[in-house]
């Protein structure tokens, strides 16, 4: 699967990564934190595993968004995704 330097991530890894930047509220610095990639590695993976529309709707998506960014964010904000969205049924 996708690989930086000497790392290589199984599907599933990858699928998360990719996951995580489509949320609005996860920051690329938890995904920097859990994976080693940095905003640009997120944006090449991105690019490499997405169909180009895709690729380019998420980028026009994330763009300049404050909550994809943990130093834009409010302080008021500590977590990654919404209360509810991880609720067990």
């Amino acid at each position: 699967m996708a690989n930086k330097t000497d790392h290589t991530f199984s599907e599933e890894q990858v699928f998360r990564i990719i996951e995580m930047a489509w949320e609005d509220r996860t920051p690329f610095e938890a995904i920097a934190q859990q994976f080693q990639l940095n905003e640009a590695d997120v944006i090449k993976l991105m690019r490499a595993c997405m169909k180009a529309n895709s690729f380019k709707m998420w980028r026009k998506r994330v763009t300049g968004r404050i909550s994809k960014h943990a130093a834009l964010r409010s302080h008021e904000i500590n977590r990654a995704y919404c209360p509810t969205q991880y609720k067990h049924k």
